[in-house]
């Protein structure tokens, strides 16, 4: 999905990363239920399982809810959790008040668990939960998290949440465009209910289905893949990206 190109032998190469852009600030965002959770923790599972350590930020659940999700994703993925739980380092700020209001705490502990652990990788579930009483504050806030992030040379995920009034397949998210416009890249996830005809002409789906879809909507670090792909939750919770919606394979 993610790519560069190099020249090799005076020819200009096309070469696939294999996953996000290294020190990447990446922002997943969509409505509920589109899976941007799930995409979050199957990229903190297959890099802790790899031997990274990996800080997951939590805001929405306490954190015993989240390690139970991991474990739940893993076993799906083909993983033994146990094998490499020690490699994941939770941090609570959905039960800490002051983690989650006072930015300079949640920056503090998060300098501390990345130096004391080593850590390479860093998600944030969601951005949305530090400032949803306080969305004029949203960019400052994001803002501050990416200069940290890139001062601790974290590959990072940032999940955000989208309104219901909010176009589906645009960056746009609680607090506007401030994340959309502050990260290195973002990825649009949306779901839509096939209700017509027409949509189910478009889709080729049948009335009544929903259909989840995946977009890149930008990445300044990398080129990317610019189509839009169905996306599938699958029945132990998996998230796979399938084949554009214009035809072809899937990824």
């Amino acid at each position: 999905m993610f790519f560069i190109v190099k020249e090799e032998k005076g020819k200009l190469i096309k070469k696939t990363l294999g996953g996000l852009p290294a020190y990447s600030v990446i922002n997943i965002t969509g409505v509920n239920d589109t899976g941007k959770s799930l995409m979050a923790e199957q990229f903190a599972i297959e890099q802790a399982h790899k031997g990274s350590k990996v800080v997951f930020v939590t805001v929405e659940s306490p954190a015993n809810f989240v390690a139970a999700s991991l474990q739940i994703r893993a076993t799906a993925m083909g993983y033994n959790f146990k094998d490499f739980e020690d490699n994941f380092i939770l941090i609570d700020a959905a039960s800490s008040y002051n983690l989650r209001e006072n930015i300079p705490d949640l920056l503090a502990t998060l300098a501390y668990v990345i130096s004391t652990y080593k850590a390479r990788f860093t998600v944030i579930d969601s951005v949305t939960g530090l400032f949803e009483s306080k969305e004029m504050f949203a960019r400052a806030i994001v803002r501050r998290l990416f200069n940290f992030m890139k001062s601790w040379y974290q590959t990072s995920i940032i999940v955000s949440q989208k309104r219901s009034g909010h176009e589906e397949l645009t960056a746009e998210a609680a607090g506007g465009y401030a994340v959309g416009h502050i990260v290195d890249g973002t990825i649009v996830l949306a779901k839509e209910l096939i209700d017509s005809q027409y949509k189910s002409k478009i889709y080729k789906k049948p009335l009544g289905d929903i259909v989840r879809l995946f977009r890149i909507d930008g990445c300044r670090l990398s080129g990317h893949d610019t189509k839009t792909h169905f996306l599938e939750i699958t029945e132990s919770g998996l998230v796979k990206i399938k084949e554009p919606i214009s035809g072809g394979e899937e990824i």
